[in-house]
């Protein structure tokens, strides 16, 4: 065998390896840093050496190309909900009434997440797909293969299809909801909904990013035939799959009411959320006896938990003043004990919600986690409201710089005015060099706000005139520290375009609408007078965004700014690829399926420096669709247009 390709294989199975000690075993026997060592080192012998890409190696998990649209899926076997019950009262009269029909009952947690449907033929996942109305979902699978501890290969040579819950563990959760809150984003309401609107991600490499993981709870198809659920799950956790914990086999409703409140006192402990706990007959001949509903089956139900609530006196409203100085209120309050921690503040969101409810300093108010992690204020109890108490007034200056605020009436936001505000200083240079954006390792939130208070920077572009000796006598720095920083910043000059339109911070312009712009546009300096209308005129940037875009550019500050950009040598323009020939001008390619030996970024690559245009849907202007295996629905439409079809063969051959 090619030594490249033993090296690039036995990576692959090193890698897989330890995933699956960290991921499913839980007892990880390399640290973080060599994991990501051989990740790297696979990810550059795979560039380098394309004809050995495979759509199974691990560093398909970091993401792919952003989709269109999501194709639909089928489940051949329906993926049904489950009846809901309330009360141990509710639960008894359903094990009562199948005590003659059933033995045992599975008691397992329902976990608060996304239900999917994994296919695997001869070991290898090869579609994933969302629940949707049960019989139709979306196809998901290029988000799927992004979840580090869902197996890509099993070692199972017929079909098998599982059902499991894909979710957000509640670290991933608060992380994501932090960022979002830097950056004036909507915080999503809670773990369920924040892993739901991640794998629904046009952009896999959006849903990678998101910290994703799974729990198996069921077996769909099989070859195998088992007597009971327990038994599947047994063969489920041998094949490497993550099964739903703490799944307990037991015979009578004294002993199911026994685990639930059991793991009722758990769940709080645990890291990740859940909503309730199923019972479902273990017995699987059992359950075809006792049939199913339409969309319910009759042998199962989920106990489900109330949320806890608590009163506490809301003693102040502090304001917190993000990146681009939105004024963000927040209640303080006596500290509670809630869902497993003591919890003293909650967000409110803005002046509108704070009107809604009617909440003032000195109320009683109820709060509630949601999803159990983050704090929020649910109700205030007006019967016991001192008759002293105010409404509450947002402030007329900003707390940070003293300068006058105005009301942004399209967000319900009350923003500074100020561009030099210290607070949004700091957060835009975080946002600034952050890992999506401009990239500089070292320069965290602490070293930021170093320079800030040493008046080494007033902006980020000052962060290019740093030198060595600035940074080394700062505290806790010194000379290496600097030189690897200033390295950092050095490097960082040739992030390139789209990176750098979203280190800027522009209202609404987030990855996406960046890479959109740069594509477009290509130099910076067509920003100062390309006109709205061109702006709009481009996918996925909406009137307000181009607004918000017309109005930076506008500024005598983003004039300077970027001046300086420029004089200390970031690029600030696309560099284009060097065109090797126009064998295909004029000419649009579509690629669909998977191809033997390149992956479909490389694909494309080859038709944009040959002259060509390569596009994500067919239509009847399309001049080829290249097609791999697994080709699917691109295909049936090309020919049903007459659409030329080629293999990969027969499109290198063209080039040739």
């Amino acid at each position: 065998m090619n030594k490249i390709k033993q090296e690039i294989d036995n990576l692959r199975k090193l890698l897989t390896y330890h995933s699956r000690k960290y991921y499913e075993d839980d007892a990880p026997e390399i640290s973080d840093y060599e994991y990501d060592a051989l990740f790297r080192k696979l990810q550059d012998l795979e560039k380098e050496h394309p004809e050995y890409a495979d759509n199974y190696s691990p560093t398909v998990r970091v993401g792919g190309k952003a989709l269109e649209k999501f194709e639909k899926i089928k489940h051949h076997v329906p993926l049904k909900s489950l009846q809901d019950v309330f009360s141990f009262g509710e639960l008894e009269e359903f094990i009562n009434s199948l005590s003659e029909q059933a033995l045992s009952f599975s008691v397992e947690c329902k976990i608060d997440g996304l239900s999917v449907a994994l296919t695997y033929e001869q070991g290898k996942l090869i579609s994933g797909g969302t629940r949707g109305d049960g019989v139709i979902g979306e196809d998901v699978t290029q988000n799927i293969k992004t979840i580090k501890s869902i197996p890509l290969q099993i070692d199972e040579p017929g079909r098998l299809v599982v059902r499991g819950e894909v979710y957000m563990s509640k670290n991933s959760f608060q992380t994501l909801n932090a960022e979002r809150e830097e950056n004036d984003e909507p915080l999503f309401a809670n773990p369920r909904n924040a892993a739901a609107g991640s794998l629904r991600q046009l952009d896999s490499k959006v849903t990678a990013k998101r910290n994703l993981d799974i729990f198996i709870f069921n077996i769909q198809e099989s070859d195998h035939s088992f007597q009971n659920h327990d038994e599947g799950l047994a063969f489920l956790e041998k094949l490497g799959f993550p099964t739903v914990p703490y799944q307990k086999t037991i015979s009578s409703f004294a002993e199911i009411k026994e685990q639930i409140e059991w793991i009722d006192e758990i769940r709080k402990t645990l890291t990740f959320d859940i909503d309730g706990v199923v019972i479902k007959v273990n017995n699987l001949q059992e359950r075809e006896t006792i049939g199913e509903n339409t969309n319910t089956p009759k042998w199962a139900v989920a106990y489900k938990f109330p949320p806890e609530q608590k009163e506490t006196i809301l003693r102040d409203i502090c304001i917190n003043v993000g990146r681009t100085g939105v004024l963000t209120p927040n209640a303080v309050f006596d500290p509670i004990q809630l869902a497993g921690t003591t919890v003293s503040r909650a967000t409110l969101h803005n002046k509108d919600f704070i009107a809604q409810k009617d909440i003032r300093i000195g109320d009683t108010v109820c709060i509630q986690k949601a999803g159990d992690i983050i704090p929020a204020v649910v109700s205030v109890n007006k019967s016991k409201r001192a008759d002293n108490t105010k409404p509450f007034q947002m402030p007329d200056v900003c707390p940070s710089c003293g300068q006058p605020v105005f009301e942004d009436a399209e967000e319900a936001a009350v923003r500074c005015t100020n561009a030099a505000c210290p607070a949004q200083l700091i957060r835009n240079i975080e946002h600034f060099v952050s890992r999506d954006a401009m990239d500089i390792d070292g320069l965290g939130p602490a070293v930021a706000k170093l320079l800030k208070e040493n008046q080494l920077v007033k902006d980020a572009s000052d962060l290019y005139y740093l030198q060595v000796s600035d940074i080394e006598k700062l505290e806790r720095m010194g000379q290496k520290s600097a030189e690897n920083l200033i390295a950092a910043i050095e490097k960082s000059k040739t992030a390139g375009l789209a990176r750098l339109l979203y280190a800027l911070g522009i209202r609404q312009v987030g990855e996406k609408a960046a890479a959109i712009l740069a594509a477009h546009f290509k130099d910076i300096e067509a920003f100062f007078t390309v006109p709205e209308e061109e702006l709009t005129a481009l996918n996925d940037i909406g009137e307000i965004t181009a607004h918000y875009i017309k109005d930076y550019f506008s500024l005598s500050s983003t004039r300077s700014f970027i001046d300086r950009l420029k004089e200390c040598g970031v690029l600030c323009y696309v560099q284009e690829e060097e065109k090797q020939s126009s064998v295909f001008e004029g000419m649009t390619f579509v690629i669909t399926g998977t191809l033997p030996h390149m992956t479909r970024e490389e694909a494309e690559k080859i038709i944009i420096q040959n002259g060509g245009k390569a596009t994500s849907s067919v239509s009847k202007k399309t001049s080829y669709v290249i097609a791999g295996e697994k080709a699917g629905s691109k295909l049936d439409k090309a020919q049903s247009f007459g659409i030329p079809i080629l293999d990969e063969i027969a499109f290198l051959n063209m080039v040739k």
